[in-house]
């Protein structure tokens, strides 16, 4: 896929529902996301025209390349659904095989089709042949442990037109316990054409290098770990170019993340929601600081701007001079 293939060693962030909205997509790709995916978005909510789906699929120019993914069970949804994804503007389209959650399964959408690949091969073919714009898989290794069939469904993916898969390196059943097994990555390469990217358990620079050495994946996507470190990106582009991590996300740099961010929420959300929306990332950029809890929980309670960031300046001077006079010796 071009858009891949023009990117040496191209980092991505994987689609988080509820986490990489427009201001966590256009913060991560100034830290150094080649490409970002937005939170999944059920076919059905787009076709009935729900508002907070198409606020989902927002897309602004500094964002760019950005996929939209979506969910679904029923062929003509999933039609659709992908009809209006390219009208919005996505660069490609990624369709989510991967969710292993309850919810999802049980309506036989996301993982479920690992159950079933011909379904799969059959909604894939479908959607590509819908639109014009490149639509890309994203999957797990498997159902079960005991059932892995990637090898199988990802050929089946590759056969029906999606120009590249993601695989988070676990089954459904693991959920997001358990060790993801990138073994299976340089199998998946072996016996297809297009990009294989590697999703699962790349939680630092070191980890995002390792991948791409061990297992000489297309591209690594990261989840979880930009959500208290969106600085991994960055990082994991140095050690990638010089074998060396040159940016570190100290006190100063995160509090200000913190803050620019706090504010692109608002820009984009108005102030009452992008106030109480942006509560769940105090977790990520606070996570590991001396005392963060009792700031955290002072922080979900205030609704007003000007004293959120009273708060946060506060506890940033309180941090710095802790570390100067050597009282803590670790944020």
């Amino acid at each position: 896929m071009k858009i891949i293939d023009e990117i040496d060693k191209p980092l991505l962030l994987a689609p988080m529902e509820g986490v990489t909205d427009l201001p966590f997509r256009i913060i991560c790709r100034e830290l150094g996301a080649d490409v970002v995916f937005t939170e999944f978005i059920a076919s059905d909510a787009l076709i009935r025209n729900v508002d907070r789906s198409f606020k989902k699929m927002k897309i602004v120019q500094e964002e760019r390349p950005v996929a939209v993914q979506i969910f679904g069970s029923k062929i003509d949804a999933m039609v659709q659904a992908a009809k209006i994804v390219e009208d919005s503007g996505a660069d490609f389209l990624d369709i989510n095989y991967g969710c292993w959650v309850k919810k999802v399964v049980n309506n036989d959408a996301g993982a479920a089709f690992m159950k079933e690949p011909n379904r799969m091969a059959e909604m894939t073919n479908s959607v590509v042949n819908a639109v014009k714009i490149p639509v890309t898989v994203k999957t797990r290794l498997g159902w079960t442990r005991d059932n892995i069939n990637i090898l199988e469904t990802s050929k089946k993916c590759e056969d029906a037109g999606a120009k590249m898969i993601s695989i988070h390196c676990r089954t459904r059943d693991m959920g997001m316990l358990g060790k993801s097994d990138w073994s299976w990555i340089p199998k998946v390469k072996a016996n297809l054409s297009i990009p294989v990217i590697l999703n699962g358990d790349v939680t630092s620079a070191e980890e995002a290098k390792l991948a791409f050495d061990t297992t000489n994946c297309d591209g690594v996507m990261i989840g979880r770990a930009a959500i208290s470190n969106p600085f991994i990106f960055k990082q994991s582009r140095e050690i990638l170019t010089y074998n060396t991590i040159k940016s570190y996300f100290d006190v100063t740099e995160r509090f200000a993340l913190c803050k620019k961010h706090l504010l692109l929420s608002i820009e984009y959300k108005g102030i009452e929601k992008g106030i109480i929306e942006f509560r769940k990332y105090y977790s990520g950029y606070l996570k590991g600081l001396y005392n963060a809890s009792k700031i955290r929980q002072n922080l979900m309670y205030l609704t007003n701007y000007d004293e959120i960031i009273d708060e946060l300046n506060k506890y940033e001077d309180f941090l710095l001079n802790e570390l100067a006079k050597g009282t803590i010796i670790d944020i």
